[in-house]
């Protein structure tokens, strides 16, 4: 029973926790995604900044969007590639994409799109090798840390740095989520990711999911696999996802609950609604 009023009331208890006036501004340090994923972490970094929260922003310095207009302190750290790697990249990834739409997600991850995440992957190694950054952040006494999962390092920079995480993201890539939270997510009832399933499913459909769900342990540990190194040599010690993502504090997801396949969550899972991408401007009065 206590465990359900917790869990009711705590959306309520991150509201007041973000709230100026009703606590003591906290130390945060921000671990972002470029492109679109930072157009959407950016609109809660300003808002915590204006709340009088102490943000420090750790970067490449080579991105497309990062740490534009901020108010705060940023720093960065030097990339082991250019701008034109990056957009070189990323634009043989997309033509592909959009040339051969019929493809599954996992073969331009591990195809077309295997040589733009790896340059991502390679963030956190550059900025392990900041010797001056690392003993910056490991001299600040910041009470969190703010990041996007998909890249990986904010859930090194966390454990690294033994400091409680929070996640911002649309969804959890994998099946992190549910192995982190410890929250159970039945093949049986649960469609996975990718397999167009619904909730209601034959035995045949179950049986097919099951497979799916081995399949994706198979793909997710030869996608990561790169980012789990890097992990492992900078924590030194073997890690795997499952232990950077398990002491995750909060898990703040931009989605609703009721776009989600029924299942249970854990209290520490909030549903914070639909911000996905950058906020427009209002249309011209012409228009409305």
């Amino acid at each position: 029973m206590a465990l359900e009023n917790f869990s009711a009331s705590l959306p309520l208890y991150v509201s007041l926790l973000l709230a100026s006036g009703l606590v003591q501004a906290g130390r945060l340090l921000v671990v972002p995604m470029d492109g679109s994923h930072w157009l959407t972490m950016q609109m809660v970094v300003e808002k915590l900044i204006h709340k009088g929260h102490d943000v420090v922003v750790v970067i490449p310095d080579v991105s497309w969007q990062l740490g534009k207009s901020l108010n705060c302190t940023v720093k960065t750290y030097s990339s082991s590639h250019t701008l034109e790697d990056l957009d070189r990249e990323f634009k043989y990834f997309s033509h592909t994409q959009w040339k051969t739409p019929e493809h599954s997600t996992r073969s331009f991850l591990t195809g077309s799109g295997k040589g733009f995440f790896e340059l991502i992957f390679s963030h956190c190694r550059s900025l392990f090798n900041d010797k001056k950054l690392v003993e910056y952040l490991k001299q600040t006494s910041f009470d969190a840390v703010f990041l996007d999962p998909f890249h990986v390092c904010g859930l090194t920079v966390a454990k690294y740095l033994s400091l409680p995480s929070v996640i911002f993201a649309r969804g959890i890539f994998c099946h992190y989520l549910e192995e982190g939270t410890q929250c159970p997510s039945l093949p049986s009832y649960v469609p996975r990711i990718f397999s167009k399933l619904t909730d209601t499913m034959t035995f045949k459909e179950r049986v097919w999911n099951h497979l799916l769900y081995i399949e994706e342990h198979s793909f997710c540990h030869y996608f990561l696999k790169t980012a789990v190194e890097i992990a492992s040599e900078v924590l030194q010690t073997p890690v795997t996802m499952t232990d950077l993502y398990s002491p995750v504090s909060i898990w703040l997801l931009r989605t609703d609950f009721v776009l989600e396949f029924p299942r249970p969550v854990m209290p520490n899972v909030v549903f914070v609604g639909g911000i996905n991408c950058l906020q427009q401007k209002p249309l011209s009065k012409e228009f409305v």
